[in-house]
């Protein structure tokens, strides 16, 4: 069956700024307040590599007073969305910039909901335990400034959020939750270590793939998908062998740009739900390497079930493979690219898992991130997520 409809809805308010040394226009923009509460991870990169200090400057010569909130943490929760709203709403920020890796992003974005709307943020959440309301006021404004290439958020609505009390970790988002402006400069990543470079960028081929094969997936969002494989497909493993290639670097950045691009369009499919349950059990797991440990079995058993074969076709093309005719060329091609970027044959029991985990993490999926489950090219039943993970064991 064809999964691609010419129904679609296009409102991209964001505007991206995108290039090596786009961070240098911060200071030239239009900006959307007086004020605003800087948000960043709770390590010491972005100080002891002056990124920190640069950004304020450009601030600075916007007249622009600056707050800093610096606990963000990988797999952010709640909590500190609360928190760090409260901290807003205190300082009167007028408007919110995210600084750092996906997190900060989504926090920023959650923060600048937060900040005007009454409850706490889990009631905006939709699926699992959340409330499912909508806020009844515009969020805040923001900036966000990625510094690794993946999520794709500085593009798109999304908010990935967790709950520690109940094991639960679920995107949500508005479109109250785009941001203003992003500031997509490919030189901030040229510091990513390998393996973060490697897991970051191959969450961005999965919002792309995922994607494509998304049955509400339009001739306009397949564009932004196809593009995104493409770039990956020639890039990634190089931008991991040498992270000062910076054309490989921005082959990379605009590849997660784009998919977040898609993300807003089509979406993911429930290969997410499955690592956001991973993540959730464990919130030390990696985003991408949760995806890598389950891609494979997961595309070969929607490839075993003749989802969508032409478009598999399409993919393993895009990702390097020009003479591909069967859906089974697009495994090939993902197992390379795996290998080429030291995501082959991850271990689930140095990540704490044990087989016996495997009916909670499938009941996880479904009760959090449901809604992904509808948007597979193919009915997947708990039968073929089962064995969907006992095929992704390794010890």
């Amino acid at each position: 069956m064809s999964v691609t409809t010419n129904l679609f809805e296009m409102a991209l308010p964001t505007r991206i700024v995108f290039g090596a040394g786009a961070l240098e226009r911060l200071a030239k923009l239009p900006m959307p307040g007086k004020k605003t509460l800087l948000v960043t991870t709770s390590g010491g990169s972005l100080v002891r590599s002056g990124l920190l200090d640069r950004v304020k400057t450009h601030f600075a010569l916007r007249g622009v007073e600056v707050v800093l909130f610096n606990r963000v943490f990988p797999n952010p929760t709640d909590t500190l969305v609360m928190e760090a709203a409260a901290l807003a709403r205190r300082e009167g920020v007028d408007f919110v910039t995210g600084l750092g890796g996906g997190s900060a992003l989504d926090v920023a974005k959650a923060i600048a909901m937060m900040a005007t709307n009454e409850g706490d943020v889990w009631d905006y959440v939709r699926g699992g335990t959340g409330g499912g309301k909508s806020p009844a006021n515009p969020s805040l404004p923001t900036i966000l400034i990625p510094t690794t290439a993946g999520t794709g958020s500085e593009a798109d609505p999304w908010i990935v959020l967790g709950k520690l009390e109940t094991d639960e970790k679920i995107a949500f988002g508005n479109r109250g939750t785009y941001p203003t402006i992003s500031v997509v400069d490919p030189e901030l990543t040229l510091t990513v270590p390998p393996f973060y470079t490697a897991a970051q960028g191959f969450d961005a081929f999965c919002h792309a793939t995922e994607g494509y094969l998304n049955r509400r997936a339009s001739v306009v969002s397949d564009l932004f998908a196809l593009e995104a494989v493409r770039l990956l497909g020639n890039s990634l493993a190089q931008a991991v062998e040498n992270g000062d290639d910076l054309a490989a670097r921005s082959d990379v950045s605009l590849a997660a740009t784009l998919a977040g691009v898609n993300e807003s369009l089509a979406g993911c499919i429930s290969l997410h739900a499955l690592e956001h349950a991973l993540s959730a059990k464990n919130p030390a797991l990696t985003h991408g390497k949760g995806l890598a440990m389950l891609a494979f079995a997961y595309f070969e058993r929607l490839v075993d079930k003749a989802a969508s074969p032409e478009r598999f076709v399409s993919l393993a093309r895009a990702l390097g493979y020009p003479s591909a005719v069967a859906p089974a060329d697009f495994l090939m091609a993902l197992d390379r690219l795996l290998a080429g970027c030291g995501l082959k044959n991850l271990s689930w029991r140095e990540e704490g898992f044990t087989k016996e985990d495997f009916p909670s993490l499938i009941a996880n999926a479904r009760s959090a991130m449901g809604a992904l489950f509808r948007c597979d090219p193919e009915e997947l039943s708990d039968e073929d997520l089962l064995e969907i993970l006992e095929r992704s064991w390794r010890d």
